[in-house]
């Protein structure tokens, strides 16, 4: 996008309330990430963090804790549409916008043979839903989107974009 930004990673503890569904999800932990960065906020700083969300019949695919799990998740998601939701929290020194982009993704009829192929090549275990629509999968699975193809890579571009021009029009 053409903007100069410094990246800092701080781990923090990704569990949340077992109340929470979809996109309240992904926002929460935006969140959560938001705060074990303000200390390190200068006041012309935007911090931005994210988080990503798969949605699936009312369940959270998260990232795959091993290959077992992870084929169960491409299961899950095989010949299915579901959910992927990604929110952006751009947080200023005092000032905090935080919205989420959801974007709908069918998946083709999967094969056992196809699965184990994907996860055994790629590894896809830093990803929500144990995929990545940029690799193999995305190009060979997914026979449809509605909505942001950035959205599902990890990080809505156009809605950060429109956020920022919004949270920097607050700034003196």
């Amino acid at each position: 996008m053409g903007l100069e930004f410094t990246q800092r990673v701080i781990s923090i503890d990704e569990s949340y309330p077992e109340e929470l569904k979809g996109h309240e999800i992904a926002e929460y932990l935006a969140k959560r990430k938001a705060e074990a960065h303000e200390h390190l906020l200068a006041p012309d700083e935007i911090l931005l963090t994210s988080d990503t969300v798969v949605w699936c019949n009312g369940e959270s695919l998260e990232k795959a804790a091993d290959r077992k799990e992870a084929i169960e998740m491409l299961i899950k998601l095989s010949d299915k549409s579901h959910e992927v939701i990604t929110s952006i929290c751009l947080t200023a020194f005092h000032d905090q916008l935080v919205t989420h982009q959801t974007t709908r993704v069918h998946f083709e009829k999967l094969s056992l043979d196809q699965i184990e192929y994907y996860i055994d090549t790629f590894k896809p275990f830093d990803k929500a839903g144990a995929y990545g629509i940029q690799d193999w999968i995305g190009l060979i699975g997914i026979s449809k989107i509605e909505g942001s193809y950035s959205s599902v890579v990890g990080l809505p571009t156009s809605l950060l974009y429109n956020s920022l021009k919004i949270m920097t029009s607050k700034m003196p």
